[in-house]
């Protein structure tokens, strides 16, 4: 099994966009006015699948919502979270499973544990970043 690692280079987080398809945003709020729903909605619009995880919903931006990531039954590339961090572990062990490229804590959340664990089991890590922020820099900008 390939060691994973945690991604801080620009170059390395534009081949982790243009190579994902699928990304299941764990907290993914139905309210249009949160920053969650408005990243999901750009990821969307964008041409990505998004697999919305929010216990309490049923659907989310047109999407059936899955109460946690062991319900997903599908691969998924990227896992993107929406959490504070000291909320990560559950959701990290959770991920281990679907075995994702990439799980990415959205900016403001670090969770080094959670990160040691996963990268040890080959899945690279992104924490502190804005998804919709680094697409806008790094894809949108050589598209226009």
């Amino acid at each position: 099994m390939n060691q994973g690692k945690i991604v801080t280079d620009d170059a390395e987080i534009k081949i982790i966009l243009q190579n994902a398809k699928t990304i299941a945003i764990v907290g993914l709020s139905p309210k249009p006015a949160r920053d969650s729903n408005m990243v999901a909605r750009y990821l969307k619009e964008e041409g990505y699948r998004i697999i919305p995880v929010r216990p309490a919903q049923k659907e989310i931006l047109g999407e059936k919502a899955y109460k946690s990531l062991d319900e997903i039954q599908e691969p998924v590339d990227v896992i993107i979270l929406f959490r504070s961090s000291n909320q990560i572990m559950p959701h990290a062990r959770e991920a281990i499973r679907l075995k994702p490229d990439v799980f990415w804590m959205q900016l403001d959340i670090e969770n080094r544990e959670a990160a040691e664990i996963l990268t040890g089991k080959g899945i690279h890590v992104v924490m502190n970043r804005c998804i919709k922020v680094e697409h806008e820099f790094l894809i949108r900008q050589t598209v226009l």
